[in-house]
């Protein structure tokens, strides 16, 4: 890994030690995901299985895993595993269940009440990857949130073994959260299918997941064009910051560093420190421990777009952090909550050593689909909640209108917008001549 002293670099220069790697593939992706797109939307399952033969090595003639194949995969499973897959259901569902939206009503004026209630959306699809290494915790942190939210319709895309079937553990995962509708596709042109259906894939409503540049990619895609679905958010290759003080542990803050680095090519990872020493410990334990890694090359490609910078002190390091915005941030220092305050942007903070972000990963019980490439300036992970629309009501009785009616007059007035006061001042006039008549007597007095 690179050593970098912030202080002795330009401003481009820190602009260039934070930039991630997949923006320079930018516009080749852009382009390939454009022509994946453009296929499936014109050839349905043909295209599916063409791209899937060509870009997965497998041929699939089913796309959609039958109910007795996820039956027999979930049964044939290891019981060790299942057993994990279950335990980290019920800490995730456990957690996002005490943070769901509630519908709620108040009354902004005599007469008026404003309510918000949430429902599901109707149909949402789920993108697992499976390319390099298959993700059934991916399926936990999104069939979970789906499942409590009560979406009517779950659909789950994976990319097939060299078999064409599903992995068992992504199965198992689906089974956990009561996801029946899983096909055996992957990458671009699974995302294509769940936004524009094929004739077997049907259309979704919102789609969720992280993936590599290719899926980040086709997800903006389909998401600007008119009509398309709703996302997540942006949640592609995998980042993690390391904020660590000269009492952090070299071992740990490398195995955090590597344990990232080995998700793909294009992940990044930086150490943040204001000690040498420690940034010399660190940098000797990478090579040491991604040595021994069955996944050293992809982790070494990794590493040759991540740094370790040193900064003048830790409140710089808070800074650049900040700048940054990452998916994931370990702060590995000797009073972590004090420096919590600091943070204003990442996606999920893991405080002190013995807080490895594997847990968020797997089984603490948050969730691992994160904003990516700075997209934590503006948006948090996945939640029930990004499973849920919140519609507002309102409802005001004639006395109500009498209340509020006035200054929506007033208002639209100096919008200009003459029907909408029309709108307001018709019915207060309908309702001032109902009260008049109701007060005359029958002889015609007052």
């Amino acid at each position: 890994m690179n050593v970098l002293t912030w202080s002795q670099l330009s401003t481009q220069d820190q602009q260039d030690a934070l930039r991630r790697a997949t923006a320079a593939a930018g516009p080749e992706v852009t382009a390939g995901v454009a022509d994946i797109l453009a296929q499936v939307r014109t050839r349905g399952d043909e295209a599916l299985r063409e791209l899937t033969a060509r870009l997965d090595g497998a041929e699939v003639e089913a796309l959609e895993v039958p109910a007795t194949d996820r039956q027999a995969a979930v049964a044939a499973l290891d019981p060790q595993l299942r057993s994990a897959i279950t335990e980290a259901a019920g800490r995730i569902r456990a957690f996002h269940e005490a943070g769901m939206q509630q519908d709620y009503a108040v009354e902004t004026a005599p007469g008026v009440v404003c309510e918000r209630v949430v429902r599901p959306i109707r149909r949402v699809g789920l993108y697992v990857p499976a390319g390099s290494a298959p993700l059934p915790s991916t399926a936990l942190m999104l069939g979970i949130p789906a499942q409590l939210a009560g979406c009517p319709e779950v659909v789950l895309c994976t990319p097939p073994r060299p078999d064409g079937t599903a992995d068992p553990a992504v199965l198992a995962a689906a089974a956990e959260c009561g996801i029946e509708r899983v096909f055996v596709v992957g990458g671009a042109q699974a995302v294509a299918a769940m936004a524009y259906g094929t004739g077997s894939v049907p259309r979704c409503d919102k789609i969720f997941g992280p993936g590599n540049a290719w899926v980040t990619e086709a997800k903006r895609q389909v998401s600007t064009a008119e009509g398309g679905p709703g996302i997540d958010l942006p949640a592609g290759p995998s980042e993690v910051v390391v904020v660590a003080d000269a009492g952090a542990d070299a071992e740990f803050v490398a195995a955090d560093l590597l344990s990232q680095a080995e998700h793909g090519p294009d992940s990044q990872v930086l150490l943040l420190t204001d000690s040498r020493e420690l940034a010399e410990a660190v940098g000797e334990e990478v090579e040491e421990q991604v040595a021994s890694l069955p996944r050293a090359d992809i982790a070494r490609k990794a590493l040759a777009a991540s740094r370790i910078i040193l900064t003048p002190d830790l409140s710089t390091a808070m800074d650049v952090v900040n700048d940054y915005a990452p998916e994931h941030l370990i702060l590995a220092l000797r009073e972590p909550r004090d420096w919590l305050g600091q943070v204003e942007r990442a996606g999920s903070v893991f405080l002190g050593d013995t807080t490895p972000e594997t847990l968020g990963d797997y089984s603490s019980g948050t969730n691992h689909v994160l904003p990516t490439a700075g997209a934590a300036r503006f948006t948090g992970g996945v939640n029930v909640g990004s499973f849920q629309i919140a519609m507002t009501v309102q409802q005001a009785t004639p006395a109500g209108l009498q209340q509020v009616g006035p200054s929506a007059v007033t208002l639209s007035e100096a919008e200009s917008l003459h029907a909408h006061q029309r709108a307001v001042t018709r019915r207060l006039a309908r309702i001032g001549s109902d009260a008049s008549s109701s007060t005359t007597t029958s002889d015609g007095v007052r």
